[in-house]
């Protein structure tokens, strides 16, 4: 287990912090505001409780064990004292990042790692070079006390033993590690959503559908698909040969989407069309396509029942 440090008690570090908490971590918190500080303690005991209610939390916990496990610091020096994990949660702004980085290089030791949780800021030109090595991305999604995504990304310097320390601790979180090869604004979660609403803000712009019909579109077909196949199995479900006519073919696509995909070439060149052809993005393992669909179907099945009992947020 680690000492780990949250600088930025917003939105995200008290969730980060609850994470890391329930797994067995200590954990301190600090934020340069005072009532973003005090407003800590009662946001993670309110994630807690609907955790609890949902039978998603570990036994034992309540608001006085969840306060012994994460202190809350009103000063940064004591925060990060002897953390071997300090973890960026602060306002997008890169001259803040910078002048935070600087203190932390000069407030934390030598062996420490420092992660920035940034959605789309390139930080690490703003880290000092003597820090480069055990410096990465460790981006997390809200919730994240529910949503299990986490994306791992090394700078152009990071140590490799350091991103996969990384990844091994947000495993025995729980959570799901996505490891980038390098750094891209809005990983890859983000940037795919950004292509979706693209697309949605065209439809409503131009009046095909109202926002209701557009979000059932979304919920009752890709929604049901993405959880069981992603969006490249689902290719290879669907074929790959379909797909690279299908693009070539098409009248429009998202915004800024190419005609064509080299990989898609390649991959149809090669024969590796999807399930039917036992290859495709995926290796099937020489599995019956008869049985791959059936084990899909059941999967879908179950995924659709369990959807249709949980309901959707109506909105007026």
């Amino acid at each position: 287990m680690m000492e780990i440090a949250i600088v930025g008690g917003g939105l995200m570090g008290h969730g980060i912090a609850l994470v890391l908490a329930l797994h067995g971590h200590g954990v301190r918190i600090t934020d340069t505001d005072a009532e973003t500080r005090a407003r800590v303690p009662g946001l993670m005991e309110s994630a807690l409780a609907t955790l609890q209610e949902e039978g998603a939390a570990p036994d034992g916990w309540d608001a006085a064990r969840l306060a012994r496990a994460v202190r809350v610091e009103a000063e940064l020096e004591p925060a990060v004292a002897g953390a071997g994990l300090v973890i960026e949660a602060i306002t997008e702004n890169p001259e803040a990042k910078r002048a935070l980085f600087a203190e932390l290089d000069r407030l934390c030791a030598a062996d420490a790692i420092l992660a920035s949780n940034t959605s789309y800021l390139d930080v690490f030109p703003l880290i000092p070079q003597a820090r480069q090595a055990r410096a990465l991305v460790m981006h997390w999604y809200t919730p994240p006390y529910i949503v299990d995504l986490v994306d791992v990304v090394p700078g152009p310097g990071t140590d490799p033993a350091v991103v996969a320390a990384m990844r091994d601790l947000v495993l025995g979180l729980g959570q799901v590690p996505i490891v980038l090869k390098r750094f891209i604004p809005g990983y890859i979660a983000n940037r795919i959503q950004s292509a979706i609403s693209a697309v949605v803000y065209e439809l409503l712009d131009a009046d095909i559908a109202a926002p209701r019909e557009i979000d059932d579109a979304i919920i009752h077909g890709l929604s049901l698909r993405i959880p069981i196949l992603g969006h490249l199995a689902k290719a290879d479900f669907t074929g790959l040969d379909l797909a690279q006519r299908a693009m070539a073919n098409a009248s429009r696509t998202a915004q800024g989407a190419p005609m064509r995909s080299k990989t898609l070439d390649a991959l149809c060149t090669e024969g590796r069309t999807g399930v039917m052809a036992g290859r495709g993005y995926f290796d099937w393992g020489g599995r019956a396509p008869a049985d791959l669909f059936r084990e899909r179907d059941r999967k879908l099945l179950a995924l659709k029942k369990a959807m249709a009992g949980i309901g959707r947020m109506e909105g007026t």
